[in-house]
């Protein structure tokens, strides 16, 4: 991107993930209740969890394909990206037209592709952020990335709640479709030439995942992500269950959330710099552990909203840590593949998060506040992991 300023470039990848984030926010927290009002239960709603979460675990192929090939000789990342767009807008204007009482499958299918789409154009800005952004400057892109993401996921909350409530789910839909198309003025105004250098594909640079640090921070992140979004797919129901929220409370809850995730993603970046990542981490385990109690013992709803803030802050903490000790291991011959296979293990963590949390909530099972505790004692299982990972984080 030469000759583009910094705001340029940070406001484009704030952009970018900012579409991430709605996308995120609705599947994670708000598509549990689209789909309980359409009469389907929590266990339909935890396999459809997992299998739109397959597209992130493909990631690993899609940076491949994008650090390998040169597509249409316009760049290895800027098409990827707009194909990416364009098929997360296509799918968001045809989901809202299916039934999933009585079109399940179609359903699933949709939000695969509403996913696959998400997932190509997030591989390949990871991999355009780890071409142009200084070394010196990793914590701040990550900062703006997350950051923007809590944005989308903060706006889609508010307007999802509220559209859902007092207009339709097709104008919930439509408009998810609408914050797609964010990031486009800027994307196209991106030039994506060969790639030079230390940047050309190396198959050998592969060797890299074979580090005992790098296997320590890709299982850190699949943890962190197993707890964060497992949980985060229960919250509104769990409120519902408990204290009978409606979609506009839910959605302000969820926005509050995602608050926490931007303030978290700013103190994340402090901390990381201040007292060392091994600290960071400690600090994003006690806060996750703290917020998970806190909301499996809340007696009020108003209690509601100072833990889902809390939540929101250790998430925030979590992401902005775990993508920047990942971007500082990751190999330049190989930036988006080695980028998106620690990003996949991530989602790999997620699937299995959300699969078990759905039918861990029903009532024949452990229900909504063991589920929690189960959770929160599951930031525990990081305390292992941290002298390998942190035993050499910087790169060979």
């Amino acid at each position: 991107m030469q000759g583009k300023s910094k705001l340029f470039q940070y406001s484009m990848f704030a952009l970018l993930y900012f579409s991430q984030g709605t996308i995120l926010s609705y599947f994670t927290a708000l598509n549990a209740l689209y789909l309980l009002e359409n009469g389907l239960e929590m266990a339909n709603i935890g396999i459809l969890g997992t299998i739109a979460m397959i597209p992130f675990i493909l990631k690993i192929f899609l940076g491949y394909l994008s650090d390998k090939v040169n597509l249409f000789g316009r760049g290895h990342r800027k098409p990827y990206i707009l194909i990416g767009l364009a098929i997360q807008f296509i799918c968001l204007i045809i989901v809202p037209f299916i039934n999933p009482s009585t079109n399940f499958t179609g359903f699933v299918i949709a939000a695969f592709m509403v996913q696959f789409g998400m997932a190509l154009y997030d591989t390949c800005t990871d991999g355009l952020a780890l071409d142009v952004i200084p070394k010196d400057e990793q914590g701040t892109i990550q900062a703006f990335m997350v950051g923007g993401r809590a944005v989308g996921l903060i706006a889609t909350a508010t307007v999802v709640g509220v559209l859902a409530d007092l207009v339709s789910w097709y104008a919930v839909f439509f408009a998810l479709a609408i914050f797609t198309l964010f990031p486009l003025p800027f994307v196209l105004q991106v030039k994506d030439g060969a790639r030079t250098g230390e940047q050309r594909f190396d198959l050998g640079a592969f060797r890299t995942l074979g580090r005992r640090n790098v296997i320590a921070i890709a299982a850190i992140g699949f943890i962190i992500f197993f707890i964060i979004v497992g949980i985060n797919q229960i919250i509104n129901p769990y409120m519902e269950n408990e204290f009978g929220i409606t979609l506009s409370q839910a959605g302000t809850l969820t926005t509050v959330w995602g608050i926490g995730i931007l303030v978290g993603s700013v103190f994340g970046g402090k901390i990381f710099d201040a007292i060392g990542q091994r600290q960071a981490i400690y600090v994003g385990i006690g806060l996750s552990i703290f917020s998970l109690v806190g909301l499996a013992f809340i007696p009020t709803l108003w209690l509601a909203w100072v833990f889902m803030f809390i939540f929101g802050f250790s998430y925030g903490t979590y992401q902005t840590i775990y993508f920047a000790l990942a971007m500082n291991i990751t190999e330049t011959a190989i930036a988006a593949s080695m980028f998106a296979i620690l990003m996949s293990i991530t989602n790999i963590g997620q699937a299995v998060g959300m699969g078990i949390t759905g039918f861990a909530v029903m009532p024949d099972a452990l229900g909504y506040r063991t589920t929690l505790l189960v959770f929160a004692a599951c930031n525990l299982l990081l305390l292992p992991l941290m002298r390998p990972a942190f035993r050499s984080s910087q790169k060979a």
